[in-house]
């Protein structure tokens, strides 16, 4: 009626049931097992819980402007749109740009030596400052147009109560695994479970995307479904790889085609502070191969963390 919101969809009568159905055959396959518990926490959580997971400082993305047509970039995302042609010429300009600077240079054969150069060098502060000079805006194709990355917080951020200060900033979650970890003690408790066992929950999460894009595919607001296992450190392998074959072939039972599916290993350069180890299950979409679901060995991060800022022993 008013035009919608970007990056914000409804879901009519048959879109509702399409998504009751997915969600109902996850909860079954997921939580109908004697080691998994359901949970389903608060999408507003104590502020604590955000500074101890390292939201607040970290869950950031750079953005660009370009300053002739005003059109808003993620770096990663203009990243994706330039082709490999133009890659390389961008790469092999930068190098004429930082010949005579050794500092700048040994970084530069470093990013070489990565498995994605142009991003490497878009992560590096200087180098990836000097990189976007000699990058075509993808809206109106001038050049050396863009402004200095500046980082950008995902989070939405609203207020508890009347009045509008510090002290009443709460989140909208970005994420449902936080609230899983800070229920793990009650859940193992009440369910008298011992490890390894999982907490499954669905729910809405909210991020404020610079770019939203493919239609349901980055949204500001939707719905994850995730499941946090819990073991000794020992296993840590065995079940990296077991729920890796478990989640592929619950696509594959959905009756998604095998040669659009596929296993995406983050290289140990671009893992998350948190990971050890991590992998994306892709599916071949319209627009090219975009990730369905993480599969992530977080370690004990999250649980120390919180441990750490509540003072309360997991």
């Amino acid at each position: 009626m008013y035009g919608g919101l970007n990056g914000c969809w409804d879901y009519g009568p048959l879109g509702v049931e399409l998504l009751r159905n997915i969600k109902e055959e996850w909860w079954k396959t997921m939580t109908y097992r004697d080691n998994i518990e359901g949970l389903d926490a608060s999408i507003l959580m104590h502020p604590k819980v955000w500074e101890a997971s390292g939201h607040v400082e970290n869950f950031t993305d750079p953005m660009v402007d370009c300053k002739q047509c005003k059109a808003r970039f993620r770096v990663d995302v203009l990243s994706e749109m330039i082709n490999e042609k133009k890659r390389t010429k961008a790469l092999e300009d930068l190098k004429n740009s930082v010949t005579g600077d050794s500092l700048l240079t040994e970084k530069y054969s470093q990013a070489l030596q990565t498995e994605d150069p142009f991003s490497a060098v878009l992560e590096d502060q200087e180098l990836g400052a000097r990189l976007m000079q000699e990058i075509n805006c993808p809206q109106c194709g001038n050049k050396n147009t863009f402004t200095t990355a500046r980082k950008f917080n995902l989070m939405f951020k609203t207020f508890i109560g009347p009045v509008e200060d510090s002290g009443a900033v709460v989140y909208l979650r970005p994420e449902t695994a936080q609230g899983i970890y800070v229920n793990f003690l009650n859940v193992q408790s009440s369910a008298r479970q011992k490890l390894p066992f999982g907490i499954a929950q669905i729910g809405k999460a909210f991020r404020n995307e610079i770019n939203t894009k493919n239609f349901l595919f980055r949204t500001r607001e939707f719905e994850q479904m995730e499941m946090q296992f819990f073991i000794k450190p020992a296993d840590d392998k065995k079940w990296y790889d077991y729920w890796k074959a478990e989640r592929l072939q619950w696509f594959k039972n959905l009756g998604m085609t095998e040669s659009k599916l596929r296993y995406h290993d983050h290289p140990k350069e671009k893992l998350a502070h948190y990971a050890k180890d991590a992998t994306d299950i892709e599916y071949e979409f319209p627009f090219g191969w975009g990730e369905i679901e993480g599969i992530h060995n977080r370690t004990n991060f999250d649980l120390n963390r919180h441990e750490e800022f509540s003072g309360k022993s997991l």
